[in-house]
């Protein structure tokens, strides 16, 4: 099967998902991408370990290792799955993921219900401004919408009684941090504090601006950088992508 994809990006949820195809679009241009989405249903309690254990079933039978993708939540899950199945990644690229990985939007969302008295609207607002800066009003009211449902369906630990921590460290294969400086729920020292852990094939980057949402506001810039990592890593990419520009010149 992984013969049909050489980068497999995840995303933990199917109403925030959107965000993340532009910078797909782009790096499908270049590369063999396939997409793998956490689907939780009503019934089913928030879990990172299931959703590991999902992507382990679907890449049980892969024949080789794939580079692994994902932005916020989808990048935890990814950095789950790579401490845990190693053999089955060849490189990690992680978008607005901080050095605490459960230090997730829903994270700040619950601290602030528990230190504010304020409501769940109130909040939501707060922190849709927040990751994607100010926007006209009904687009606002549909990031708040977006993330009301996004706290249903991601498999965050998180919740009103209790904030959840994930070990820190870094994983064997190559990996990429990915962050904004414009980002307030992955700022700089959270990003930078992965140095304690980068190997020296490993790589951080920094966009300017674009808040937590970055890869959707500048596709371009992140996917040119994400190339680059897994073009160094990977001579069969190399020569995908050469003989796929040429192709497009003839």
């Amino acid at each position: 099967m992984s013969d049909s994809f050489d980068v497999l990006w995840l995303s933990a949820s199917s109403v925030l998902q959107r965000f993340d195809q532009p910078l797909v679009r782009y790096l499908s241009r270049h590369m063999r991408i396939a997409h793998w989405e956490y689907q939780q249903s009503k019934d089913e309690g928030s879990s990172i370990d299931q959703a590991v254990e999902l992507l382990y079933e679907f890449l049980e039978y892969c024949d080789r290792s794939v580079h692994l993708a994902g932005h916020g939540m989808g990048g935890t899950v990814a950095l789950s799955f790579a401490r845990r199945y190693p053999q089955k990644v060849r490189s990690l690229a992680l978008l607005a993921v901080a050095s605490q990985p459960a230090n997730t939007w829903h994270a700040h969302y619950y601290f602030q219900r528990q230190l504010f008295s304020i409501s769940r609207e109130q909040i939501l607002a707060s922190s849709a401004r927040s990751l994607f800066g100010n926007q006209p009003p009904q687009t606002a009211k549909k990031l708040v919408a977006a993330l009301d449902k996004d706290l249903e369906q991601s498999p965050t630990p998180h919740s009103l009684f209790k904030l959840v921590y994930l070990p820190k460290g870094g994983v064997s294969m190559p990996m990429m941090i990915c962050g904004s400086k414009t980002d307030p729920i992955v700022n700089s020292p959270a990003l930078h504090d992965w140095m304690n852990w980068l190997k020296p094939e490993d790589k951080l980057w920094e966009c300017p601006q674009g808040y937590h949402f970055f890869h959707y506001f500048y596709p371009q810039a992140v996917g040119e950088q994400i190339l680059s990592f897994w073009e160094r890593h990977d001579l069969h990419l190399v020569e995908a992508s050469a003989l796929s520009f040429s192709a497009s010149k003839s």
